[in-house]
């Protein structure tokens, strides 16, 4: 297999990097080590509508996403947040009028945020498409190696996956000591994260004059969203979970049944009983989180691409993932903005080429 960029990992950075070379008729194949294209865009999908099990928001001033929304034709709607906020004391008693809508202003799109990445990879290619093919190594040429054995050599290679996880693959020539550890040292943004989501027959909340937000003081849930499409519909609450990534492991029975009990008292007994709920943990996804992102992050790191990691392999191996964006660097904004850059690197390139 020959192309002119290879693209490993199928999340939003690397289905947006896709789409413009295909724009530009600049040829390239995608490898994605899952069974699906998002990356950490998933959804609870269910007969009455998708719900949000990664990112769920973006915000006015993110001019990327906004246009590529618009360009694909998405529905994008406001957050619903009005009526009264909960707060969820150390006891398990609770207040409410306790605070102000945390994400009020932010969007959210029609059929979940997989609606963006599946309009994304359902306009490309699929011969170019390679899901469930998972990419161990990057090899001199450039070139990437299957874990199946199969390989693929291409004029660039883009790794438009968590630097984190780029460091757990084999490279030839060897990156150096401080290459490696400069990967390593980039934290997976939300990698450690799990949210918990419920989906009801209706709103009922709201007709009680909340928001669906809700701050805890005793958990599992830390802070819990409205997360129901327009008009609420599908309905539904999220939470994310406030239990450290190291102590989730092998107790998620235990963490559902739990916020379960938690929803119903915050919210009352009809929410402690849901149509359905599903519990997304992505610490324990290898193709998301390592080892070292199980550690919880203090704050929103200073992302970037580090000037070691620029240049590789002669300049023919890239970084595209949001942690490596020159903005906005974490978020689906930072992304795009990762994406955007890589592809003016790779198109200027080959417009350079005879």
């Amino acid at each position: 297999m020959k192309t002119q960029v290879a693209i490993v990992g199928g999340g939003l950075a690397g289905l947006a990097l896709a789409r413009d070379l295909h724009a530009r008729g600049v040829s390239f194949e995608l490898f994605e080590a899952r069974p699906r294209f998002g990356g950490r865009i998933k959804a609870l999908e269910t007969a009455k509508g998708s719900v949000d099990l990664g990112p769920s928001w973006f915000w006015p001033g993110q001019p990327r996403i906004a246009a590529l929304t618009e360009a694909l034709n998405l529905r994008k709607f406001e957050q619903f947040a009005h009526g009264a906020v909960s707060l969820e004391d150390a006891s398990g008693d609770v207040h409410r009028n306790m605070g102000f809508a945390s994400m009020a202003g932010s969007w959210r799109l029609e059929g979940g945020m997989v609606a963006l990445t599946n309009a994304l990879a359902a306009a490309l290619p699929a011969a170019q498409l390679h899901p469930g093919s998972r990419v161990v190594g990057i090899g001199a040429g450039p070139s990437v190696t299957l874990e199946d054995g199969r390989a693929c050599e291409a004029e660039h290679v883009v790794l438009a996956v968590p630097p984190r996880v780029a460091a757990q693959m084999s490279f030839a020539p060897q990156l150096s000591d401080a290459q490696r550890q400069a990967l390593r040292a980039i934290p997976t943004w939300m990698a450690g994260h799990a949210k918990f989501v419920a989906l009801y027959e209706r709103p009922f909340w709201r007709e009680a004059g909340l928001t669906g937000d809700a701050m805890s003081q005793r958990g599992p849930l830390a802070e819990i969203h409205d997360a129901s499409g327009p008009e609420g519909t599908p309905a539904a609450l999220f939470g994310f979970l406030g239990v450290p990534a190291r102590a989730r492991i092998g107790q998620e029975e235990v963490v559902k049944a739990a916020a379960l009990e938690q929803l119903g008292r915050v919210f009352g007994p009809e929410a402690a009983k849901p149509l359905t709920y599903a519990l997304e943990d992505w610490a324990v996804a290898p193709e998301t989180a390592t080892e070292a992102d199980l550690e919880p992050l203090r704050f929103h790191p200073d992302y970037g691409l580090p000037p070691v990691l620029r240049g590789l392999h002669d300049g023919r191996v890239h970084f595209a993932s949001s942690e490596t964006a020159p903005e906005m660097g974490g978020y689906m904004e930072g992304a795009l903005a990762a994406a955007e850059r890589v592809a003016r690197d790779l198109v200027g390139g080959f417009a350079a080429t005879p």
